[in-house]
This record gives structure tokens, sequence and C-alpha cells, in this order.
């Protein structure tokens, strides 16, 4: 029952955001990336781990230097619509560039 309240509430959050897109995209992108999902994977560790700090600081250190490769994900999808390309290369290049940032962060966090 747990799992499944996360679960709906999680979707909600995306789908609603993606309703709001229609109208306001630039709203839209900024509820999509702001805290409110670290805040419900803080308050989903909170409640299955009370009390156990180490863990909500390795998630908070986590999410703050994931910041970096999100942001080289979100750059090179906008320069790749910036310049007329399709979703497909634009995903691609903004993957590309996340994994090259991600594998730095595990790198960077250990």
């Amino acid at each position: 029952m747990q799992f499944a309240a996360k679960l709906a509430i999680t979707v909600a959050i995306v789908i609603i955001s993606a309703q709001i897109g229609k109208r306001l995209p630039s709203l839209a992108g900024l509820i999509a990336t702001m805290p409110l999902t670290g805040l419900l994977v803080l308050f989903w560790l909170s409640t299955e781990q009370p009390g156990n700090m180490e863990i909500m600081t390795d998630y908070t250190k986590g999410a703050l230097f994931g910041v970096f490769p999100s942001i080289l994900f979100y750059l090179a999808a906008w320069i790749c619509f910036r310049r007329g390309m399709g979703l497909a290369v634009a995903l691609g290049a903004g993957f590309g560039i996340w994994i090259i940032g991600a594998v730095v962060h595990q790198l960077l966090v250990k």
C-alpha cells in the first residue's frame, strides 16, 4: 500500500507538469526541476529509515552534485533545439553529455 501511494503521488506530479507544459512550458520546466522530487525522496527515506542521518546526508550530497549533469543535459538539449535539430538528436546529445557528467559525479562523491 505504501509503495502504491508513493507511486501515485510521484506520477501525479509528472502528469501535472506535463499538463501545465501544454500552456506554460517554462512554468512546467520550473516545476519539473524544482526540488519537489528531492523533497519526496527525502520524505520517503525518512519514513522508511527514521533517524538515519547518514542516508539523508548521502542522498542530499548526491543530489547536490547531481545538479551539474542535469544542467549539462538541459544545456545540450537546448542547444540542439535552438539549432533546429529533432527530439531524437536533442535527447541523444543530452543523455550522452549527462552520462559523462554522471560518471564524473560518481567519481566525485566517493
